[in-house]
């Protein structure tokens, strides 16, 4: 079985973490995806990019299985390739505010204009028609303005959650929104204008547990979560380390209550049902908090997994490269990479088909591209040119490795491969 997006051809002009991240996910699940970089290349190449190659390890992540062209949508020929690769699409993914997108040719008029058939996916910090509308957003803005970051300090004050979790949901949002797109566009045979706005979509995630009492109409309690609210929900220290421990279900909770020799706790009133467990969560929590600290971590491991209640030892980044499970499930792939060498990167998690996973049966996501590293084969198959190609290389509305007025010779070498190029890094 292929992968179930072959076929579709994706025109991606977005940057940093959300764009991106939605296209990789269309990527993994088959489809091509032409990244369009504009001179300098995505702001996320120089995350981290302590070899000074412009390929930081985010952009090597985000960006695998994507082809990169370099336009500059400044130029009217860079312009005008765009418009080409449009034509051509069956998704155009943005996250530019909505005048930038009109001086580039990307709103939602321009592009069902170059294409009807298209859908057109574009990301905003906040939805059009509020007074919101044309700020500039990021993650950490996002997390503020949703109640994520209240909620994630709780009564010690507002706190980042430790990851884009803004960024990546939102992203994750957009590429299924991409998926119900095409399927409306396959069953009308027009093309959908589909807005992703980071605001109302992490207001929706986190109002899903969090909204509480304020469900009802006049509010029948306050907003929030109790169980997520509590002080005491963290990583149980043991003898030896931590664990995380989450018992939910009455079975499991009767399960721990004879674990520790209490089994008689299961009968207390405040104990017996979801609802009384929640609203004596902290005690139940302090309970198992005292509880995980009389022995070590293998210890419980092994009892709660024995009674099939959910816990797992508190794992570093740095360990899931070791976890036992994600090595025998295949989880990370090597690849070779042209500029970079030997990486270590995450597969796709989602399964398709009979195979495990794709590289079970030698199929690789490509590597994460050089900058303009596939602008020739694309306006070819864009149908232009060698004149045409040469006169927008020689402008610099096209960009190719090793030409063009953004490329200057380092003067060092590659590893013995020749020369290296610092390409289209400069203004």
């Amino acid at each position: 079985m292929g992968f179930p997006l072959a076929g579709v051809r994706v025109i991606d002009v977005s940057s940093t973490f959300m764009g991106p991240y939605c296209t990789m996910l269309l990527a993994q699940w088959g489809a091509e995806v032409i990244k369009v970089e504009a001179p300098g290349g995505d702001v996320v190449r120089k995350i981290g990019d302590v070899r000074g190659t412009s390929m930081g390890p985010v952009f090597l992540n985000v960006n695998r299985g994507k082809r990169s062209v370099l336009l500059d949508l400044k130029q009217d020929g860079g312009r005008a390739v765009l418009e080409r690769l449009v034509a051509g699409a069956d998704v155009v993914v943005h996250n530019l505010r909505p005048e930038a997108a009109e001086r580039l040719g990307l709103s939602a008029d321009a592009v069902l204009r170059a294409n009807p058939r298209a859908v057109h996916c574009a990301f905003r910090g906040f939805a059009a028609g509020g007074p919101y509308a044309d700020r500039p957003a990021y993650d950490d803005v996002i997390q503020a303005a949703s109640g994520m970051a209240a909620v994630q300090g709780g009564a010690g004050g507002a706190e980042y959650v430790r990851t884009a979790a803004a960024d990546k949901t939102v992203g994750l949002m957009g590429a299924a929104a991409v998926l119900a797109a095409l399927r409306g566009r396959d069953a009308t045979g027009e093309g959908q204008v589909v807005e992703v706005p980071m605001l109302e979509t992490m207001a929706g995630f986190m109002l899903l547990e969090q909204q509480g009492g304020w469900v009802f109409d006049p509010p029948a309690g306050p907003a929030g979560y109790a169980r997520t609210a509590s002080p005491h929900r963290r990583p149980c220290r043991t003898k030896d380390g931590h664990l995380a421990v989450m018992i939910y279900t009455d079975a499991q909770w009767r399960a721990f209550f004879a674990c520790i020799g209490r089994p008689e706790l299961a009968g207390e009133p405040k104990y017996r049902t979801i609802r009384e467990r929640t609203e004596h969560i902290d005690e139940l929590y302090a309970l198992l908090n005292a509880e995980m600290a009389t022995r070590t971590t293998d210890e419980w491991l092994a009892e709660l997994e024995r009674r099939d209640v959910p816990a797992a030892r508190v794992n570093t980044v740095t360990d899931l490269f070791t976890d036992p499970h994600l090595t025998a499930t295949g989880f990370f792939e090597k690849v070779d990479h042209p500029s970079e060498g030997p990486l270590r990167l995450p597969r796709q998690p989602v399964r398709f088909g009979p195979a495990p996973f794709p590289g079970d049966h030698g199929e690789r996501m490509p590597h994460a591209p050089l900058l303009g590293e596939h602008s020739l084969d694309v306006a070819r198959e864009a149908g232009l040119d060698e004149h045409e190609i040469e006169r927008l290389v020689t402008s610099g509305a096209l960009g190719v490795p090793g030409r063009g007025r953004h490329t200057q010779d380092t003067g060092e070498t590659n590893g013995g491969q020749g020369r290296r190029w610092q390409t289209w890094n400069t203004p």
